[in-house]
């Protein structure tokens, strides 16, 4: 059993690098997505928005997935449609399939995200594994530009779907061995008790026949909806994955319109930005830590740090000083997602935290879409010169939007600098 445990983690950051792989090449291949299909940087953006769409449905329906069917067979669902998408765009469909085949893609992107996590956070040493798991996508947000650079060197963009699709047969069948079957989740979960339970305050039991479980869940979310704290975290996240993917798929264009870098070199500035990512999720925290900063504080320190980034990379005359600065921007951005996650707990109760984090999910993935297609549809209007602007734009809004959530925060102790070891 336990060595089951272990290759189902191994597994599970094995699929957080392909996720994050997935990612990272988007950006290198829209330049010849433009120039194959004949559209522009706005219109090429709609895959933005429906790729959106299926992460969120995949949000909207994974917990009954797994509660239904199981966390392996969820997981091959998950693992399947991305192998189809992958598939389908390989063979270069119409561009108006290409927009719609992202909705697959984004779900099974989806699924595999939620369920693993949810798989994750019930193992020993969850949050330890949940930062790995995190630092992963990194990893692969840092591998796919240079494979897709390089591929586009002497073959089609197409061809680089055709590999991610095929390196995520293997992981979909290791699902199959490597993980438990059986819709038993929400059962289980519907026996825990805390001190914000059902159980411990007279109320209504959602596992109950008179409450069931999809009316607990409406009523949970309404009151995740009402709560300001969590509007604001949520509006946060929208932000800052907003700025993440933006900065990220439009990088490349930015270097080599803007500087006159060869694509490969672009593409090696785009994955120092990932690498800066990735990094930060594994050493900013630890040093924060023997620093006596607190999670609040951390965030602080890296939000202003973002905000530098962007000026310098917007102001720097030198390429090789602004590919430094977009290193330096993915440093201080990449603790920022999970540390949102950490203040969870203090802005609401316990019984709403995970219904909280449901939600600034599921609200991030709207600035995910909304702002990279606006920065896009900007750069086309105006220049591609607009991004570290439009950047710098979000780096402030993210320290407004901070400085309202701590004010938010209850008035108990600020946690420790998350450390992902």
């Amino acid at each position: 059993m336990h060595d089951r445990w272990r290759v189902s983690v191994a597994l599970a950051y094995a699929a957080f690098v392909l996720v994050g792989m997935s990612a990272g090449v988007g950006g290198v291949l829209l330049p010849a997505q433009i120039g194959d299909y004949g559209v522009d940087k706005a219109t090429v953006g709609l895959t933005f928005f429906t790729f959106s769409a299926g992460f969120m449905l995949a949000g909207a329906t994974a917990g009954s997935l797994v509660d239904r069917l199981g966390t392996r067979a969820a997981l091959v669902v998950g693992g399947g449609a991305f192998v189809l998408a992958g598939l389908y765009t390989a063979i270069r469909p119409p561009f108006a399939a290409l927009v719609a085949v992202q909705v697959v893609a984004g779900y099974g992107t989806g699924v595999l995200e939620s369920v693993l996590n949810a798989y994750l956070t019930r193992l020993p040493s969850a949050t330890t594994l949940l930062n790995h798991l995190h630092a992963f996508f990194g990893v692969g947000a840092l591998l796919g530009p240079l494979l897709a650079a390089w591929m586009l060197g002497f073959l089609p963009w197409t061809a680089v779907w055709l590999v991610l699709a095929v390196v995520c047969l293997p992981l979909t069948a290791g699902f199959l061995v490597a993980y438990p079957g059986g819709g038993t989740t929400g059962r289980r979960a519907g026996r825990r008790t805390d001190p914000a339970s059902p159980q411990s305050s007279g109320a209504p039991d959602p596992a109950s026949p008179a409450h069931t479980p999809e009316k607990a869940e409406k009523g949970l979310l309404a009151a995740a909806l009402r709560t300001p704290g969590v509007l604001l975290a949520s509006v946060f996240l929208a932000v800052y994955v907003g700025l993440e993917i933006g900065v990220g798929n439009w990088g490349f264009s930015f270097m080599v319109e803007e500087y006159g870098q060869p694509g490969l070199v672009a593409g090696y500035t785009v994955s120092g930005y990932w690498l800066g990512l990735t990094l930060g999720r594994f050493l900013i925290s630890p040093v924060a830590a023997r620093l006596g900063l607190t999670a609040t504080g951390m965030a602080f320190v890296c939000l202003f740090g973002v905000t530098a980034s962007a000026a310098l990379i917007w102001l720097a005359p030198v390429t090789a000083v602004a590919a430094a600065g977009f290193a330096l921007l993915g440093f201080f951005l990449g603790p920022l997602f999970p540390t949102a996650m950490v203040v969870v707990p203090r802005l609401t109760t316990p019984r709403l935290v995970p219904t909280a984090i449901g939600v600034m999910n599921g609200v991030s993935v709207i600035g995910g879409s909304a702002l990279p297609w606006l920065a896009g549809a900007v750069a086309q209007g105006v220049g591609v010169w607009t991004l570290m602007p439009f950047a710098l734009a979000l780096a402030l809004l993210q320290l407004v939007v901070w400085h309202l959530l701590v004010a938010r925060m209850t008035a108990d102790e600020d946690v420790p600098a998350p450390s992902p070891g």
